[in-house]
This record gives structure tokens, sequence and C-alpha cells, in this order.
């Protein structure tokens, strides 16, 4: 099964893309090639680039705190298994506390590095990290492994709590959705929302089909129009019956 999320608005998409990016990091950092590693030390400048907004982190200090108030509502509902309630109160008073704690502006110490900054400057020109233009980067690359991963580890660790706080709000929202099963018939879909404010859908569709959803939705109606790829990869409009699992999250 893929699944497909497509964002209500620009708060979400930020954070999706900061999820993204943070995965792509894990992975390059868990790997030992200089290259890899040069990717996920890229990989840290482009979270610069999208965590910029000022307000990003007050964004989820109020997230956090609103989420805290609805789960504290479920005290008292008996279908409610109390011990799992209560470890992700615990989860997100943990993860906010840290978010306080983290100071400045996200990432400013990466900023504040002219070393770091230097390869940033020529990272961002096709081929600009080569080792004639940056020879100290070249002899860093060629440092141990561990040596290498630790100083990446060390300059993303103050970036850390802004990322505990995206996973727990995306996945607080993604459990906040009820799946049902759906039909493109001639593979396009159709859906009013009647005025309904959601923050994200999820579509989970078999694989096999080769189906790829092209997805368009504002607060009164959600259009899905199927396509499916020829030989060069060019879409073009699947008329099959498509079946899929549509979810529309909202907290």
């Amino acid at each position: 099964m893929i699944v497909y999320e497509y964002p209500f608005n620009e708060r979400i998409r930020t954070l999706l893309r900061l999820e993204d990016l943070y995965e792509k990091f894990t992975f390059f950092l868990q790997q030992e090639h200089p290259l890899q590693h040069h990717v996920a030390l890229s990989t840290i400048f482009e979270m610069l680039e999208v965590a910029g907004r000022a307000d990003l982190k007050s964004d989820l200090l109020q997230e956090l705190e609103r989420q805290k108030q609805t789960l504290l509502g479920f005290k008292s509902n008996p279908n409610v298994e109390p011990e799992r309630l209560d470890a992700v109160l615990a989860e997100v008073d943990r993860v906010s506390a840290a978010l306080i704690a983290a100071q400045g502006k996200t990432g400013q110490n990466v900023r504040d590095n002219e070393w770091l900054m230097s390869i940033r400057g020529r990272t961002i020109i096709p081929g600009g990290a080569c080792e004639f233009d940056l020879p100290s980067y070249h002899a860093w690359q060629q440092r141990p492994a561990q040596k290498r991963y630790d100083d990446i580890a060390n300059w993303f660790a103050p970036m850390a709590p802004l990322f505990g706080a995206i996973n727990i709000v995306l996945r607080l929202l993604r459990e906040s959705g009820r799946a049902s099963n759906a039909i493109a018939h001639a593979g396009s879909y159709q859906q009013m929302l009647q005025g309904k404010v959601y923050q994200m859908l999820r579509l989970t569709i078999d694989k096999s089909l080769g189906a790829i959803p092209e997805i368009s939705a504002n607060k009164y109606m959600l259009w899905i129009r199927f396509t499916s790829q020829d030989g060069d990869m060019k879409p073009k409009p699947n008329e099959a019956d498509v079946p899929f699992e549509l979810t529309l999250c909202n907290f």
C-alpha cells in the first residue's frame, strides 16, 4: 500500500516538509561514506530554510497546549485507556518543556558558525562543494566516520526539540482521522466538505493499481483525479474505477 498526504493549509505543509527532511537527515546520518554525510549536512541547511519562520516555535507550543487540554477532556471517558492517555500527556509535557528550553532562533548555532555558512554558500552552487573550492571541508570529509557523525549530530542537536514537537503534532493529527473506503469512478472522485475545516487528507491505495492521485481541495469540496505513468513517466488520465481508503484529519 502507498500512503499519500495532502495538507489543507500552509502550516501543515511546512510541518510535512520538515518531517520529510528529518527522515532524510536521519537516514544519511546513520551511513558512513563522506558523500552520505554531505547529504546529511546539506539537509540541515535545507531545514534552516524551511524552519526560518519566526512563529513556527510558538505555533507548535500553542498546538501542543491545545492538544493537552483536549486530551485532558478524555480523562473522564470510560472508553479511553487511562495508561495510554497518561503516556501521551507525559510525552506532550516533555516535548513542550524541551521546546521552551530551546533558546534563540531555530538553527542559530549553525548560522553563527562561519565555517558551516561557507559550506552552505557553496552547496547552493552546482558542484560548488568540490575539494578545490572547499579544501577544509574536503579535509573534514576524510576524518573517521564516527567523528563526522558526532560533528553533524552536535550541529543538529539544538534543533532536535523542534522536530520532537513536529513528530507528536503530526502523529496526533494522523490519529484524529477515521478511514473510509471510497471508489473513484472512471478515475475521478469528488466529495462535498460542506464548509468543515480539515487539516490534512490521507489517501491509501494498493500500489499494484499503478494509480497516482492528484488532489485539490478547499473548505467546500474535495477533488481527486487519478493518473498513471506511461513509458516516459508522463502522467496520463486513469479511466479505470480506482478503490482507495480516505482519511480526513482534523484536531
